[in-house]
């Protein structure tokens, strides 16, 4: 009993050594499987990102040149107005007062020179036939050029009379909006050395502008003519586009001891057009822009993974590989052949490329291989994982 005993459990353990050994065996086959994508066609990009204010393409700040009243005003905010247009008025008793006394003091030196003009040419004459004397003749000249100077300063002084008698009426320079009034009826206005802003007044609203603050690192990829897409806080849902109309020379350094430890940070101010057909966007409003440095539209598109992708030999024993003489290349799946095909390619976002020539529009590319089974004296440099994943079994890595 007891050698049977020993045969049948021997015979148990064959068994289990059997089952073993074929879970084993089956364990040292290889699986590849792979993942591809399809070439389309689509839109190609890079961008970065800027801070800017929207302002009118032409504001003009409308002021006066002389001291006085405010008498009337007739436009408020947000009033249309055109060129040439009275917008206020100031008071003119005092200025009228001293055109009146510059017309007087005129006339009168008028009046003299003239009276020493005919009294100079008299005395030429005598003197010329030696009627009179030198002296009498060089004192008409004198009393003549004295005359005529006296004269030409006071069409001087009635002329800038007239003058600042007409900057009392406030015109308007330009078609546009009143964006802003500074004054009111019955204010004092002082004219010094600054002149002071009565009005603002804000050219075509339906054309703005945003002056955005770019970046040094960033300014070097920005080009005039670049598309932008904007977006302003007061309509969260709505994107505007863009152009850069133009990249200023002049630099703004500030420094920010809380963000950059101290170190001065340099900014370039580019001036980027928009339509405003809807008038949503306001003076003022800040706008957050991205400018774009790459952007193709309806280019030949592959994933970047495509291009590293290369079949492994020993992964891939039961595919018949096809491969090419080219610097760039992907691969396509057919059956159970890998086959190359040389592309020359173009710009890149990182994560897709152009290509130029070499694939056609819905073909399927290889970009990956997913490898199931032994893994013992494999080359696993070829095949895709995720980093974050562990390495196969007597992996280093």
């Amino acid at each position: 009993m007891k050698a049977k005993r020993n045969i049948f459990v021997t015979i148990i353990m064959l068994i289990g050594m059997g089952i073993i050994l074929c879970f084993c065996n089956s364990n040292n086959t290889v699986e590849t499987s792979y993942t591809t994508e399809t070439v389309k066609k689509g839109t190609l990009s890079n961008s970065i990102t800027a801070t800017g204010t929207i302002e009118p393409v032409t504001e003009v700040e409308v002021g006066t040149q002389v001291s006085g009243i405010i008498d009337k005003i007739y436009v408020d905010y947000n009033s249309k107005v055109t060129k040439g247009q009275v917008i206020a008025e100031m008071d003119k008793i005092t200025l009228q007062s001293e055109l009146l006394s510059a017309r007087a003091t005129h006339d009168g030196n008028k009046a003299e020179y003239d009276y020493q003009l005919n009294l100079y040419n008299r005395n030429k004459a005598l003197y010329e036939k030696q009627l009179i004397s030198a002296t009498d003749f060089e004192q008409s000249a004198y009393n003549y050029q004295r005359a005529k100077s006296t004269f030409e300063q006071s069409k001087a002084s009635l002329a800038k009379a007239e003058r600042n008698l007409s900057y009392a009426t406030i015109t308007s320079p330009i078609d546009g909006v009143v964006t802003s009034r500074d004054v009111e009826e019955g204010q004092t206005v002082a004219s010094g050395f600054e002149t002071p802003t009565l009005f603002t007044i804000a050219a075509d609203l339906t054309k703005m502008q945003v002056v955005a603050d770019v970046d040094e690192a960033d300014i070097a990829g920005v080009k005039e003519g670049a598309k932008v897409a904007f977006s302003v806080d007061a309509y969260p849902n709505d994107i505007f586009e863009g152009r850069v109309e133009q990249i200023r020379l002049g630099s703004t350094i500030s420094s920010s001891n809380a963000t950059n430890n101290g170190t001065s940070v340099v900014t370039y101010e580019v001036v980027i057009s928009a339509e405003n057909p809807d008038m949503k966007l306001k003076p003022r409003l800040t706008a957050n822009a991205n400018i774009f440095t790459l952007y193709k539209d309806d280019v030949m598109l592959i994933p970047n993974k495509a291009l590293r992708y290369t079949p492994d030999e020993k992964a891939s024993q039961e595919y018949q590989i096809i491969d090419c003489d080219a610097q760039r290349k992907v691969w396509t799946l057919e059956g159970k052949i890998l086959k190359a095909h040389a592309v020359k390619t173009g710009a890149t976002d990182g994560i897709q490329t152009e290509v130029l020539e070499g694939v056609t529009e819905g073909m399927s590319i290889v970009t990956e291989a997913v490898v199931k089974g032994d893994f013992k004296n494999m080359n696993f440099a070829n095949v895709e994982r995720s980093p974050f994943m562990p390495g196969p079994p007597a992996s280093k890595k």
